[in-house]
């Protein structure tokens, strides 16, 4: 419909499709906070069992999912490592710090996203009074977009163990990673997802970005950290009851919505490649399904104009001197279109 907003600002805005909505009426229900909702059950044991751990535990957001692998990982005065981008660090309300004295130990990305490895050896503490015990490292795949390369990932994980430390991965798109590693090698999605996670001790897997799901992630790992995660998730205020719904969401999406993240790869890139070209934006080249636009010279002094005039035209993006337009299942070519239609428009009148 061409008065339908085109809604580029996040993968979280999806809704759920017919069948994921007829999945939810349809879910078995119990009470979870008796283990007892079969629904929630089934959820845990196809999510630890596809990325190969052995316990997985509901949670009804990414961020209450890293803050109990964080916490389930270290205790008062330990620190995490983690990149000065990370969600964990930067987006999450600083939770680690505020709910579990944890200390965090942000260090810069390379501009891959990575983080070097002789900076994480670097920022590892010696066994000493004066100092927080370091006893994590904390990555995110995909990161602003970015897939960390593989070889990174292990060489990464393998540095952090030889350390003693524990390792953990917001993979909030893992899916999205584990998407553009598998075009790269012309192998499995699902087994390019589990390859990524078995390098970690925990990993945190979003149901509602590119899986279109409403609410939702788990934490997987083993069951010694899964029982002390839903300690901490019962504190936290996360036992939701009849959660079921949700959960019967988040399986639906697995089972239905892995493959088709490679479509919302494809738009993101005829999108990075409309925008090619037009005076005044840099565009960063999309590794998944996320764009980001930078705006230089006149058009940086015309930003706050132009998103009035997206807006204007029912397109729905976010930032301001760099844009950033997420692909999702719920645009089609069509929108990327008149999304390029809108921008082209504007930098010629």
């Amino acid at each position: 419909m061409p008065n339908t907003p085109v809604d580029l600002r996040s993968d979280t805005v999806t809704q759920p499709t017919p069948a994921m909505r007829a999945a939810m009426a349809a879910a078995p229900l119990g009470d979870d906070v008796f283990g007892a909702d079969p629904s929630i059950n089934a959820l845990q044991e196809k999510i630890a069992a596809m990325l190969g751990f052995e316990a997985a535990l509901f949670m009804p957001t990414g961020t209450q999912s890293n803050l109990c692998a964080i916490l389930s990982h270290c205790g008062r005065g330990d620190e995490y490592i983690v990149g000065q981008m990370a969600h964990c660090y930067r987006w999450e309300g600083g939770g680690a710090a505020v709910f579990g004295s944890v200390q965090p130990q942000p260090l810069d990305h390379a501009p891959d996203g990575t983080l070097p490895l002789a900076q994480i050896e670097a920022s590892i503490k010696p066994d000493d009074a004066h100092f927080a015990r370091t006893r994590l490292l904390a990555l995110e795949n995909t990161l602003g977009g970015k897939l960390l390369p593989f070889d990174y990932v292990q060489a990464a994980t393998d540095l952090a163990k030889s350390r003693g430390l524990q390792r953990h991965l917001d993979g909030a798109r893992l899916f999205n990673a584990a998407t553009a590693q598998a075009a790269a090698l012309g192998t499995d999605v699902r087994g390019e997802a589990r390859r990524i996670a078995q390098c970690f001790d925990s990993v945190s897997v979003c149901f509602s970005k590119g899986l279109g799901a409403p609410v939702g992630s788990a934490l997987c790992g083993s069951r010694e950290l899964i029982a002390r995660a839903h300690r901490i998730r019962k504190m936290a205020g996360g036992g939701m009851r009849q959660a079921g719904l949700l959960a019967a969401a988040a399986s639906h999406a697995l089972d239905h919505h892995i493959d088709r993240l490679a479509a919302d790869h494809a738009l993101a890139q005829r999108l990075a490649v409309g925008l090619a070209g037009i005076d005044g934006l840099r565009v960063e080249a999309p590794q998944t399904n996320i764009v980001f636009v930078d705006l230089e010279g006149a058009a940086a002094a015309r930003a706050t104009e132009l998103l009035a005039h997206l807006n204007a035209r029912g397109i729905l993006a976010t930032g301001l001197y760099r844009l950033r337009f997420v692909t999702h299942l719920d645009v089609d070519a069509g929108g990327v279109d008149r999304a390029l239609v809108a921008i082209r428009e504007f930098f010629t009148h």
